[in-house]
């Protein structure tokens, strides 16, 4: 293993960079290459052979580019999808992003756990066998929120967040609780790497005694477990990656640069 070698991160648009932000906590000075297929954005909305089709290709592409240690797949979407489809296909570990029921489970009270994620997400049997076998006594509500991505994308581009957008979804699962006779909402898994990137309005719209639960920091640390045997040396800047030239990209370089990524290049 090239000491030099890079964590590869991959996801739909910026929402990886909460999992980057867990892995600069846990690892400073791992070399990074954050990829964002704003290409293919949002996820959400195709089907399941597309996205599985698309990420396999490109996690292909750029593992035979980059040479990476290890790929993470920081996208809730993708990986409840394309996991094991990817995993058959590149011979690095792929660290995966699955909505993070369990710890969710062991920390509510009341019993009563909410769940954002995008429609694709949402609809998966992965997201039901997790409920089966962490979340049993415990009432799950899950509602699709594909508008809270565009409100991420938007506000690390430096446009104003519409709260009315969050307050109105808390009010619609505080509804869904109250239809089926649950306790009060205690807990919120935010199943899309894009919502802790809106966490203050989210706490703001659920109520500072919502907990608000997401997998990054579990992720890092699964990440620094796989790699803890490897050589770690930079010789060259970390870079992000996108798969499309947006006339709008140049509003993300600011965050990223604040995040160590220095180099910015579109896939070809």
């Amino acid at each position: 293993m090239r000491g030099d070698a890079p964590v590869l991160i991959f996801d739909s648009g910026v929402g990886g960079l909460t999992v980057l932000d867990a892995l600069r906590r846990e690892m400073p000075d791992m070399p990074v290459i954050y990829a964002a297929d704003n290409g293919g954005l949002p996820y959400g909305e195709k089907s399941e052979a597309e996205i599985a089709a698309r990420v396999a290709g490109l996690l292909g592409r750029m593992a035979e580019r980059f040479r990476p240690r290890l790929a993470c797949i920081a996208c809730n979407t993708a990986s409840t999808i394309a996991l094991g489809m990817v995993r058959d296909v590149l011979n690095i570990p792929i660290v995966g992003t699955v909505p993070a029921i369990k710890p969710a489970a062991a920390l509510t009270k009341t019993g009563t756990i909410a769940l954002i994620g995008t429609e694709a997400t949402i609809r998966q049997g992965y997201v039901d066998r997790l409920e089966q076998e962490f979340a049993q006594g415990c009432t799950l509500i899950r509602l699709a929120a594909p508008e809270l991505v565009s409100l991420a994308e938007g506000k690390l581009r430096g446009a104003p967040v519409d709260g009315a957008v969050i307050v109105n979804l808390a009010n619609r699962m505080r509804e869904m609780a109250d239809m089926c006779g649950a306790a009060p909402i205690d807990t919120l898994v935010l199943a899309c790497t894009h919502f802790p990137l809106l966490r203050d309005e989210l706490r703001a719209a659920f109520g500072g005694d919502v907990a608000l639960v997401d997998g990054a920091d579990g992720i890092a640390r699964r990440i620094a477990f796989l790699t803890k045997a490897h050589p770690m040396t930079r010789t060259r800047p970390d870079t992000a990656v996108f798969t499309r030239e947006n006339a709008d990209l140049a509003r993300l370089y600011p965050p990223l640069r604040m995040r160590g990524l220095e180099k910015f290049e579109i896939l070809s």
